[in-house]
Parts: structure tokens; sequence; C-alpha cells
């Protein structure tokens, strides 16, 4: 995320129309959008900025102790990644400062650190509606840090393309991974306002990699059954390593 550059949690080998961690159903027909019935977990299989791991603008790196933070990203199987969500209250969202706050600014240091472009909450262990990313990957243009609380897909193009994920969570591997074009999307950022954004290509394809997450699945769920066998040794040896207890 070659390894696949990384999201995170999507890797992508190129910033073409990248993906951990909201997506789009992987079968699409052309160019009509359907919008989504309300239901108390998104109905598309899922992202994320890696899995979220991330999508990475450089070969992606295990970085260790990230200086500023305990955070770390979470390998699979690691439970974690499959578990459950848990919407941010509102009154958890008071703005800078505010515990959300602080656990974004946490989850960019280990983005950044991991040369990710991505990552969700559970990647790192908490397991929130919670995603971060920077489209550039780039600390120094922190203009484009991007925080989404309690985020959504309402609509999506049906659309697509195909292009290379990887994720921090499954590192050294990647896959080619369907996703729509655009999305439509609904979120709350650190002082609970509500805010609705529509993304088109890389910035879509990020999206709905890391929103993946929020719903415990990880890019591998969307590879094709050929691109699961070729990275099925490896993930192997990831189920081996973490012993009893993981969660596929």
């Amino acid at each position: 995320m070659a390894s696949a550059i990384a999201l995170c949690a999507v890797a992508a080998s190129s910033r073409r129309a990248l993906v951990s961690a909201f997506s789009a159903p992987s079968t699409m027909a052309a160019a009509s959008t359907r919008t989504t019935r309300p239901s108390s977990s998104f109905s598309f299989p899922q992202i994320s900025l890696s899995s979220s791991r991330l999508f990475s603008t450089t070969e992606e790196v295990d970085p260790g102790v990230v200086e500023g933070t305990d955070l770390r990203v979470l390998k699979y199987p690691h439970p974690s990644l499959r578990a459950p969500n848990d919407e941010i209250a509102d009154e958890e969202l008071t703005g800078p400062g505010c515990e959300i706050s602080k656990i974004a600014k946490e989850m960019f240091l280990v983005m950044y650190a991991t040369n990710g472009v991505g990552l969700a909450a559970p990647q790192v262990g908490i397991n929130k509606r919670l995603m971060v990313y920077n489209e550039h990957g780039d600390p120094k243009k922190w203009m484009s840090e991007v925080i989404m609380v309690n985020p959504k897909i309402v609509e999506f193009s049906e659309a697509s393309d195909v292009e290379q994920e990887g994720c921090l969570s499954f590192p050294d591997m990647g896959g080619d991974v369907e996703r729509s074009k655009w999305i439509k999307v609904e979120a709350q950022n650190l002082k609970g306002k509500k805010i609705k954004k529509k993304f088109r290509g890389w910035e879509a394809r990020i999206f709905q990699h890391e929103y993946d997450h929020l719903d415990g699945k990880v890019y591998i769920d969307r590879l094709t059954e050929d691109g699961r066998k070729e990275i099925q040794p490896k993930l192997d040896e990831l189920i081996d390593t973490f012993g009893e207890g993981g969660a596929l």
C-alpha cells in the first residue's frame, strides 16, 4: 500500500482516484445514483483510511513508538478491527481541547509517522466512529487535515473505478478495490456541528476506505477471489503471529 501505498487506512500505489475507512457497494452499474435508506449502520460493504490502515503517500512504515502518543496501529486480525464502533455523543464534542479532539490529534501523529493519508479510530484500538485524513499525507499541509465524527454516506455514484489499495493494518500487501467515483456524506465536526460534503476521486476513495473501518470492514473484504488468494499467505502469517482470539 512493491507493497501498496497506505491509506489507512488505505494504501494506494498512486494518487489516481484512490479509495480506510465510507465505502459504497462493491457491485455498481453505470452512472446513476442511489440514496441510502436510514439505518443504524451503513448498508454498504465498508473504510478506511484500514483500514483501515492508511493509504500512504510513499511506502508505508511501522514507526513503532510515536512521540506524543501511546496509540499504535493494530494489525489484522486484532478484534478491534471487527468490533462495533459507537457513535460519539454530542456532549463529547465541545471543540478544540475536548477528549475527542485530543484523540484525533494523536491519530494524525500516528498517521504521519506511518506515511499514511488516513486513519480510523478502530485501527488504534478506539471503537468510536471517528476518522482523520489528509489527502496529501504531508503534516506541513495541515490545512488539508480533515476530522470526521459520526460520518455516514448518504448518496454515492454507481459509476465506479478500481484502484490498488493497501492498509497499515495489513503490512506489505495490497490489491485492487472497486469504489464509487463520488459520494455525498454527512458528519459532525469537533463542535458537534453537522456538515455535508461531496467527495470525488482520490478523496472519495480515502473516505470510503476509512469509513469501511468504522463498519468493521477492511479492504481485504472487497478483494476479488484471485486477489484474496494472492495475499492469503501473508494473512496466514499475521494470523499465526497474533495467536488465539483474532477476529477474521
